[in-house]
């Protein structure tokens, strides 16, 4: 742990309210990016990374420094979009958040969407990154979990593991399995 993050711990702990705005500039980006890309909607992502940045406020003296920060965060994230998923599946929600409504900030760091130049192209790389995000929907909530930390996110399989608190390898195995039942959802939707 670095020093700096060891006083910005200390400084929350204290419930110093700088330390804690310091804490949602450097990961908002970051939690609301990867709720999207798990929860599918702007608004329920939007709600649920306000809910992470709560939870850690309130939670930071639970926080042991067994793994990074950032990585006891994002298991916060994810655990937090996942319990949306199981609440709106029982709700029966409607996404009404369309890939191309989303903010910038979900877009720019996808490795998922390429920088096209002609109009034609972009319009097709869009259609491709709905049909993505479509087909991240599809999956199950810990594969689509594992495939936006590690495709998206590029996280190690190591930090994946302790955030989804699963053995590497099953976080291997997984990704693999999510992988292809991704692209299998993208064949089918970009070849029709």
């Amino acid at each position: 742990m670095s020093s700096n993050e060891a006083k910005l711990i200390e400084s929350l702990r204290a419930r110093d309210e700088d330390a804690f705005r310091e804490l949602v500039r450097v990961y908002q980006h970051k939690v609301f990016n990867i709720t999207f890309r798990i929860v599918g909607d702007k608004a329920e992502a939007e709600d649920v990374a306000q809910e992470v940045f709560v939870a850690i406020f309130k939670h930071i003296d639970k926080f042991r420094g067994d793994a990074k920060l950032s990585t006891w965060i994002y298991r916060i994230a994810t655990n937090h979009a996942r319990n949306r998923i199981k609440y709106l599946a029982r709700r029966h929600h409607k996404k009404h958040t369309e890939y191309d409504d989303a903010p910038d900030s979900a877009k720019e760091v996808s490795p998922l969407s390429g920088s096209v130049d002609h109009p034609e192209e972009k319009a097709l790389g869009l259609e491709l990154e709905q049909i993505i995000q479509d087909g991240l929907e599809s999956l199950n909530e810990i594969h689509r979990t594992i495939i936006v930390l590690r495709d998206v996110q590029n996280m190690s399989y190591e930090e994946i593991a302790v955030i989804v608190e699963l053995p590497e390898g099953t976080v291997k195995s997984r990704l693999f399995r999510a992988r292809v039942a991704l692209k299998e959802y993208v064949k089918e939707r970009y070849e029709s």
